[in-house]
């Protein structure tokens, strides 16, 4: 018998030794330049994507900001903060399925440019009444979604 799946939750849970802070290398300097970059804690993307209220939003930038000043790197390291807002959105969604009321409001954590990330549970069609029935107003740009405005509705996330 093959091991049982993880759940989102218990995905979430699982810092497996992170945060971590490393040097940029000479194989993603390039992209990232020099100094320093963190990989940070599934749990840490989560408990700032739980942060944003009602009526404000985020974005994975934003994460990525308040992530490397807290742990005192250059730059939070964008795919890995992206894959741990994506399993904070599952697990969220997961615990809503179970009859949570509070969850993660992962629909509030936007991509850069304010683009809803159809990859979050719900996909573009339930990220889209979510927003909307939090007051946003969502515009459809060839086959990408956006929020209007939503450089005006950041909430402060920082420590």
């Amino acid at each position: 018998m093959g091991a049982s799946k993880k759940s989102w939750r218990e995905k979430l849970a699982d810092d497996r030794g992170f945060p971590k802070v490393l040097p940029i290398d000479s194989t993603k300097s390039k992209r990232w330049g020099v100094g320093t970059f963190v990989i940070a804690a599934p749990r840490e993307v989560d408990q700032l994507m739980s942060r944003v209220g009602k009526g404000r939003l985020t974005t994975i930038d934003q994460l990525r900001t308040v992530l490397a000043k807290r742990h005192g790197a250059t730059i939070a390291c964008p795919m890995t903060t992206g894959i741990f807002a994506w399993i904070a959105a599952h697990a969220a969604a997961e615990s809503e399925h179970d009859g949570s009321k509070r969850i993660t409001p992962y629909w509030r954590t936007l991509k850069t440019g304010g683009e809803l990330n159809g990859k979050y549970p719900g996909g573009i069609v339930g990220l889209k009444k979510k927003l909307i029935d939090e007051g946003h107003t969502v515009i459809q740009r060839g086959k990408r979604f956006f929020v209007v405005d939503f450089d005006h509705r950041l909430a402060s996330i920082d420590d």
